[in-house]
Order: structure tokens, then sequence, then C-alpha cells
């Protein structure tokens, strides 16, 4: 089931709190129901911003590797909804 995505976010180059700051700050700009997909790396970005996200009461639809990674994945795609 793919899931329309409202809103696109690559914190890759970014490290934290940074990453979760600029996830926080384009979520306030959505509208309720609409979904996010953003780019992280793994280690804190990959640790903290899915946390720190529930913690907000949005909704965590799909954590997974980027498919565009080959072997052990770096980056991460995180979707969520906007409560």
């Amino acid at each position: 089931m793919s899931v329309p995505i409202d809103h696109f976010l690559d914190i890759t180059s970014d490290v934290c709190p940074i990453t979760f700051v600029r996830t926080k700050l384009l979520i306030e700009k959505m509208k309720s129901g609409e979904v996010l997909e953003v780019r992280l790396t793994k280690g804190e970005p990959l640790e903290n911003v899915p946390r720190s996200v529930s913690e907000e009461g949005h909704e965590v639809l799909s954590l997974e590797p980027d498919g565009n990674s080959s072997g052990h994945p770096s980056v991460y795609v995180l979707r969520l909804r906007k409560a």
C-alpha cells in the first residue's frame, strides 16, 4: 500500500538536534492528516527523530532503509502523518 506524500525533507547532512528541529518546523506548517517523508542517517537522527515525532503525538507510518542504498544502508526513510 503506497501512501501519497505531501511533503519531503532531507536531513541527511544535518546533525542532532537540528535534525528534529527542522522536522518539527516543517510539521508545524503542515495540515492535520498530511504525510511527510524524511530522509535521515543512522545514528542519533535515526534514534531520536522517530521517537520525538511519536512523543509529539504524530503517527510514524514507516521507517525503512532507503531503497537506493546498497549493502548496509546509512540512509533511512521515515514516513509520518501529522496528528
